[in-house]
């Protein structure tokens, strides 16, 4: 079953490069009282996710925190080095993303976001989504993007939606 507004996110343990190497994240707690805008992306440095998705987050991040976003996720079926390595290829965590991995897809799978595209060898992977979520529960969700777009998922869209 695909998550849906009104819909509290499952428990999800994701990972990410700390400090001092690789580290769990709850993704309950860190969202936790608190505002989030969370968005997912099939693959780390592919073109659209790369040259349009997070860049559309940077532009808009200082006006999703005037409308009281506290925290923006992206989430990609990535390990955690290919999201340390994509941080710093686009600047998101010093712009003011936390970028997780799903390295085994479950959370993507459990939201129902999961898809195949063997065409360009993408198994497992999650689709183009945007998600505000207040204390773990989905108050929007923009799904739908064609491929290769990230018109409604992308950083504006969800800005409008707020």
């Amino acid at each position: 079953m695909t998550i849906s507004v009104g819909d509290t996110l499952p428990e999800a343990t994701l990972g990410r490069m700390g400090d001092n190497g690789p580290e769990k994240v709850n993704l309950s707690d860190l969202i936790l009282g608190r505002k989030a805008v969370i968005f997912a992306v099939p693959a780390a440095f592919s073109s659209t996710c790369h040259s349009a998705h997070v860049p559309g987050f940077l532009r808009v991040r200082d006006d999703l925190a005037a409308k009281g976003v506290d925290e923006v996720i992206c989430i990609a079926v990535n390990d955690l080095f290919v999201m340390q390595a994509w941080d710093k290829a686009t600047g998101a965590g010093a712009g003011g993303i936390t970028m997780l991995a799903d390295a085994d897809g479950s959370f993507t799978r459990e939201i129902g976001m999961a898809f195949d595209a063997p065409p360009v060898g993408f198994y497992g992977r999650s689709q183009r989504y945007a998600m505000l979520v207040e204390d773990g529960v989905v108050k929007v969700l923009n799904t739908g993007d064609k491929p290769g777009t990230c018109d409604l998922s992308g950083g504006e869209a969800m800005l409008a939606a707020l």
